[in-house]
């Protein structure tokens, strides 16, 4: 097992391991004003995510927690890590910290599936705490118009268990960083982070069995697609311009199903909008923030 560097370590501290559904959390809260704004991250990475959201929104009231299987959180070998799953984990999540108030969900990657997941729950009256507004980031919620990089075709195919075997940090670095702009590259020092929280654990020996929840998009593609278009709240997208997964196309497509919804562009950020420019991303949540 991989030691955590300084920086995760100093990072881990700022947080705290619970217990839910029988399993070990890495929950990061900070108490606020507003509304409590739950922050749901993406694959392959973690809450560390969004950590300097913690800086540039320094009065909010801010929660976030690694998905099971990524970052802090446990990784067990033998789970099927549905967003089902990881939907039913943000429900304890916020009947724990956020104390009954209605939240402001802003979501990432596939943490965007995982908010149309509780959208849809929403719609049936069955969950379990109260949404005030949601704010979608880049997300292939529309698997269809998304380009997968090489490396999620693979652990996604038949070779997935081999693929993840064999993963490494010079491989994870390289395929990684492609997914950045050419304007506001992958570091070296947040490569390094990425992978001390995707290695903790052994994480990316399960790195198949993550990503299941590119199935999952196409078995639930009605349920969660009718989410986007029926759920009647206020939903906002901010979406970055040189993502080349969550393409152009994939934003169409999801207008096409919320044309209402009011849309921010980074026309110059990749994949990881938060961390090539948090300043950038805290404002356009901080203004979301501030209608609820």
């Amino acid at each position: 097992m991989l030691a955590m560097n300084p920086r995760v370590s100093r990072w881990s501290r700022t947080g705290e391991l619970v217990t839910l559904a029988g399993r070990r959390i890495f929950v990061r809260r900070r108490p606020g004003s507003g509304p409590p704004l739950l922050l749901l991250h993406g694959y392959p990475s973690s809450s560390y995510d969004w950590r300097a959201l913690f800086e540039h929104l320094p009065d909010r009231h801010l929660i976030t927690f690694d998905f099971l299987g990524f970052g802090l959180s446990d990784k067990p070998r033998e789970q099927l890590y549905s967003l089902l799953m990881q939907a039913d984990l943000v429900e304890l999540v916020a009947a724990r910290y956020a104390g009954g108030e209605p939240l402001v969900l802003v979501a990432h990657d596939m943490g965007t599936s995982v908010a149309t997941e509780l959208l849809a729950r929403e719609l049936e009256n069955k969950l379990q705490f109260e949404l005030a507004s949601v704010l979608l980031f880049n997300g292939s919620m529309v698997i269809e118009r998304a380009s997968l990089t090489v490396g999620q075709k693979l652990l996604r195919s038949r070779l997935g268990p081999i693929a993840a075997r064999l993963s490494n940090e010079r491989s994870f670095r390289a395929q990684f960083g492609r997914i950045f702009s050419a304007q506001h590259p992958l570091s070296g020092e947040e490569a390094a982070d990425q992978w001390s929280l995707l290695a903790h654990n052994d994480g990316h020996r399960i790195l198949d069995k993550l990503t299941f929840y590119l199935h999952e998009r196409v078995t639930h593609a009605s349920r969660w697609h009718g989410a986007l278009h029926d759920w009647p709240g206020r939903l906002e997208l901010a979406w970055a311009g040189l993502d080349p997964v969550c393409t152009e196309s994939v934003l169409q497509a999801v207008l096409e199903l919320r044309p209402s919804a009011p849309l921010t562009r980074f026309a110059d950020l990749g994949h990881y909008p938060q961390l090539e420019d948090p300043p950038r991303v805290a404002a356009v949540i901080e203004h979301h923030a501030s209608q609820s």
